[in-house]
């Protein structure tokens, strides 16, 4: 009898043990150890994210209190400034007030958010990036049917179908890690929760799922970029069979867009 009850004291205390080593947090180990790098990355990074902000919500205000800019290419564009303004902010606020923070650190739950926050604006983002060269293929390929197939109706579908991509995709990616087994180590090698970083402190063998995420974002972003190459494609090559004066304008609003997809999938 007092064997039985050693080991249920024993059980007790391991399992007592095991709840309390559950991780709660993570803390981030940031980019640089050193004062006065830091001090020059919150410099830097502050005007960078003020620059974010300033740039994406003045296109914004501008496309909705200029009833000139109320076209498709620019409600698009507008769009594509509010979820680069949002994908932005999910990171760059706590990351700048961290440079200043003795611990780095994000609850268990944050993290979580944040990885949602992150997959659900970047699927969305894509998305978007592809609806805009579909929206200047119509507009330079098909110009006689331009207002009839991008009305007002074909926009708001083109969103929610951005905006529910997204939310397929983020919630696919937290799939593999809201019930992984995080017991141990909870430093993360970044300034953000970056899910292949949190996924490897995960107390389990994590091999297939590290695969499984880079795959599901693999996949989003080589689609989406092998979409967009072959639409610009189609354009230049509808563009050099028109005359000089009708392609220069064509051929400038296509330039902006490929800057801006360079921006998005470049290192």
């Amino acid at each position: 009898m007092k064997k039985v009850t050693a080991e249920a004291i024993s059980w007790n205390e391991s399992t007592s043990e095991t709840n309390n080593s559950m991780v709660t947090e993570f803390i981030f180990l940031g980019l640089s150890d050193s004062q006065g790098l830091q001090t020059f990355l919150f410099m830097l990074f502050f005007v960078f994210y003020g620059g974010i902000v300033f740039g994406n919500l003045l296109i914004v205000i501008t496309v909705v209190s200029d009833s000139h800019l109320h076209s498709p290419m620019y409600f698009l564009l507008a769009n594509l400034s509010l979820i680069d303004l949002s994908l932005s902010s999910v990171t760059a606020p706590k990351m700048i007030t961290d440079f200043f923070s003795q611990r780095k650190v994000i609850s268990f739950k944050g993290c979580l958010v944040q990885i949602f926050l992150l997959h659900f604006f970047g699927g969305s983002e894509m998305v978007i990036l592809i609806a805009m060269g579909f929206d200047r293929y119509i507009a330079i390929c098909k110009p006689l049917h331009y207002t009839t197939i991008m009305c007002g109706n074909a926009c708001v579908g083109i969103m929610a179908v951005a905006w529910g991509i997204g939310f397929l995709h983020s919630v696919s990616q937290l799939a593999f890690a809201v019930h992984l087994p995080f017991c141990g180590p909870n430093e993360v090698d970044s300034f953000y929760c970056d899910l292949p970083r949190v996924i490897k402190l995960a107390c389990t063998d994590t091999y297939r799922l590290d695969i499984m995420v880079i795959a599901n974002s693999g996949v989003l972003t080589v689609c989406s970029f092998v979409l967009l190459i072959i639409s610009y494609t189609i354009i230049l090559m509808t563009i050099q069979h028109r005359p000089l004066d009708k392609s220069s304008k064509a051929l400038s609003t296509l330039t902006a867009h490929i800057t801006v997809v360079l921006l998005f999938f470049g290192p």
